[in-house]
């Protein structure tokens, strides 16, 4: 099992994290990823394109001549979609891109994500994001201090989310604050580093170790 330092605010090691194998030691799936991703982005989608069918346009439905006779090509209502400003064949209407998404390949996305995130060295672990005031200038100076980069994720557990902590960073350019339980690989791979305080990586452990395939498992014994 793989260690990881636990820092504070300031940058300073104040212990490890133990990594689970079979959570973070596999490989990472690119595949995965793309699906958990093209998944988030269709349900971000709004959906509310919208055309007019030939009963919707202005119009009357009136027959504008006579079938027979005129020699001219036969027309039944001047709403037909072949004329200018009449309707729409087959257009979009307002509709859900959402689709489901079995809920062990999300959570086999996010061990990639996170797996991802640690072997480039953009992950970073907090013994706590607890700060003495609600002021974002103390979390730019903490950022600074943690080499996060220009953009940097916040993943708290919803159990020691502190208000502090939600108005100290709200206001940071570049940095978003989610909740352990909430968090997408989306999320991870949006924001160049990602920062967990140690709660939240423990509980995010222990929600992910239930979605290991036995046959990961089994290939970890095998290898170990």
């Amino acid at each position: 099992m793989a260690n990881i330092n636990v820092v504070n605010l300031a940058g300073a090691k104040v212990g490890e994290f133990e990594l689970v194998d079979e959570v973070f030691a596999a490989e990472i799936n690119d595949g995965l990823l793309w699906e958990s991703v093209k998944h988030y982005r269709a349900a971000l989608r709004q959906g509310t394109a919208a055309t007019k069918s030939r009963n919707q346009v202005s119009g009357a439905g009136k027959k504008l001549w006579k079938q027979k006779g005129t020699g001219r090509a036969r027309v039944g209502s001047i709403r037909t979609p072949l004329w200018r400003g009449g309707g729409t064949v087959h257009g979009p209407k307002p509709r859900s891109y959402e689709y489901a998404f079995p809920q062990k390949k999300l959570m086999g996305a996010l061990r990639s994500a996170i797996s991802a995130k640690i072997n480039d060295g953009k992950f970073t672990v907090v013994d706590s994001f607890e700060v003495p005031e609600a002021k974002t200038k103390l979390f730019r100076t903490a950022l600074n201090k943690l080499e996060a980069g220009k953009t940097t994720l916040l993943v708290e557990s919803s159990r020691k989310l502190d208000e502090k902590l939600y108005l100290g960073s709200r206001n940071l350019q570049g940095v978003e604050l989610v909740l352990s339980s909430e968090v997408h690989p989306y999320d991870l791979l949006r924001y160049e580093h990602a920062v967990f305080s140690k709660d939240a990586i423990e509980a995010l452990q222990e929600t992910l170790k239930k979605f290991v395939s036995k046959r990961s498992k089994t290939a970890q014994k095998e290898v170990a």
